[in-house]
């Protein structure tokens, strides 16, 4: 049967060890004293299921935002050099928008 990471990580202990003891691969060897974390990277290289979990940002720009990010980076850092503190709180908010406008956008 295949599994997919989120099928895994919501199962219980016991479900997972259930999972294991029908499977034979050196990854599993000791799974009955395993934690759930070790077991779940065990299962996980046995039956070749990915565990990282790809986002994908959806409808902006993301590089051009990042490049806006830096150079917003670079002023910030003349602003804290100059003791600026107006221009400084200005910059972070921008910087703070548009980060979170990458987060919003992120599927």
């Amino acid at each position: 049967m295949a599994y997919t990471y989120d099928e895994l990580h919501k199962k219980t202990v016991a479900q997972l060890r259930q999972i294991a003891k029908e499977m034979e691969h050196e990854a599993l060897r000791g799974y009955s004293t395993m934690h759930k974390a070790d077991l779940l990277h065990a299962l996980c290289e046995a039956l070749s299921v990915e565990e990282h979990v790809h986002h994908e940002v959806v409808g902006i720009d993301k590089t051009n935002i990042k490049v806006k990010i830096r150079e917003l980076k670079k002023q910030r850092d003349a602003a804290v050099e100059a003791r600026d503190s107006a221009q400084l709180k200005v910059l972070r908010k921008r910087i703070k928008r548009l980060k979170r406008q990458i987060h919003k956008a992120t599927v």
